[in-house]
């Protein structure tokens, strides 16, 4: 395994960070088509690339390094690691948006509609490559970089992010509050409400609301809810 030494150290995971997040975005990209036939970006955030895969990916290498040589283990950690970490993520965005990103509910063997069987075997397989394999590979690539240069570039892509960031929670926070305003028990309203925010705030809450197609539904359960104990 590659050593990550110097004051290069920080930026050398950022730049990992951001290559696991786009390497994540495009999973999610191809699992979207799969599943619907559809091009849909599946990130939260507005930029090619998902933070809780580069999140995910950066804990693997850190926590299971020491297991890359027994498959078996690296496996099993693998779909604990990151099992624990969709769950929590789901969590905490609910927590902080009161919406709910993604529901596994449908699915067989799933604890609260946050994780399932049918993710955590993917897991298992991704952290299997990433640590036994493709994390070597990636350092050796960041590690030929100037340092002058990779610092320019962590500055530039951080700004980015940063940005991407701030931009995409002020979004869905105005989505949530006019969200919260509908309580009608219907989605025809729910969509008509934020086909409304659409057409005013142009392409970027569509393509929230696309990428989070549950939101809707989960939003109509609590309006349901709500006006059960009227």
């Amino acid at each position: 395994m590659v050593c990550i030494v110097g004051d290069n150290m920080y930026y050398t995971y950022f730049i990992l960070f951001i290559i696991y997040s786009f390497i994540g975005w495009i999973i999610e990209l191809g699992f979207s088509y799969y599943k619907t036939r559809k091009i849909i970006n599946r990130g939260f955030l507005i930029g090619p690339y998902c933070p809780i895969y580069g999140i995910g990916c950066i804990l693997l290498v850190f926590l299971l390094s020491d297991y890359a040589n027994s498959v078996l283990a690296l496996f099993g950690l693998s779909v604990v690691v990151c099992s624990i970490l969709e769950y929590f993520t789901s969590w905490l965005m609910e927590k902080i948006f009161n919406l709910r990103w993604w529901d596994y509910s449908n699915m067989k063997y799933n604890i609260n509609g946050r994780i399932c069987l049918e993710t955590m075997v993917p897991f298992g397989i991704i952290g299997v490559i990433i640590v036994k394999y493709v994390n070597s590979y990636f350092l050796k690539i960041v590690n030929l970089i100037n340092s002058n240069a990779l610092e320019i570039i962590v500055i530039v892509l951080a700004c980015i992010f940063f940005i991407d960031v701030i931009i995409s929670c002020n979004i869905t926070f105005n989505l949530k509050s006019v969200i919260k305003n509908v309580n009608k028990d219907s989605t025809e309203e729910i969509k008509n409400t934020i086909n409304k925010l659409i057409r005013k705030n142009l392409f970027v809450y569509s393509r929230i609301v696309n990428a989070f197609p549950n939101m809707a539904k989960r939003i109509k359960n609590k309006n349901v809810k709500k006006k059960s104990k009227k």
